[in-house]
């Protein structure tokens, strides 16, 4: 994927290293982290160097037969597994979890139960990174690009879908590589900062 990227549109590869950037920095210091959806897992070592431990896993076994045998970043500290978020969360629990340009892949009628996965597989304080594309950048989004994407969310939207599952949610902004704090509906892709998984009816560890 980020091979292909590089020959037909390569600044596409700079906006990608900037989102792992941002996950980068603020799960610095974390003891366990794992990411969800990792594809290819071209930008994942940025991660990985800010964290003692990092799983990074797909429900695509074709994806991760792949990088075991070809990543050239493979270390002590980075794994790589099969596993669906649909399907269960992970036995042991993570001090953050990310998962950049999965959402708006999940039908709505099973994002509650990917979200409840997740918060199953975090630690009582853990956080989790959500990033998307925005429901207003889909004017611009080509017609291979729509056809995947079948849940894409407005900022607020964003917000309050997460604020189920979590304490505190922080809604960045993002434009080409540049994060910021500005106006969501004129943002092409957000980035979602959540802490502390709740333990209510609405997740139930």
């Amino acid at each position: 994927m980020s091979g292909y990227a590089y020959l037909n549109d390569p600044k596409r590869l700079a906006f990608t290293l900037a989102r792992y950037k941002f996950v980068s920095k603020m799960f610095a210091g974390f003891d366990k982290v794992v990411e969800i959806g990792c594809a290819d897992a071209f930008a994942t070592p940025l991660v990985s160097e800010e964290v003692n431990e990092l799983v990074a896993c797909d429900f695509d076994k074709v994806f991760i037969d792949d990088v075991k045998k070809a990543h050239p970043y493979s270390s002590k500290n980075m794994k790589f597994v099969s596993h669906d978020m649909l399907a269960g969360p992970f036995k042991t629990k993570f001090d953050g979890a990310f998962a950049l340009d999965v959402l708006e892949h999940i039908e709505k009628s099973d994002e509650d139960i990917f979200m409840k996965n997740i918060c199953k597989s975090l630690s009582p304080i853990g956080s989790c990174i959500i990033g998307m594309p925005s429901t207003e950048s889909q004017v611009y989004a080509s017609e291979i690009s729509k056809l995947g994407h079948v849940n894409c969310k407005k900022g607020p939207e964003l917000k309050a879908f997460l604020m189920c599952y979590f304490e505190r949610v922080f809604i960045f902004s993002m434009n080409d590589e540049v994060l910021h704090t500005g106006y969501t509906p004129m943002a092409h892709y957000l980035l979602a900062l959540c802490c502390n998984p709740l333990k209510t009816d609405g997740y139930h560890s």
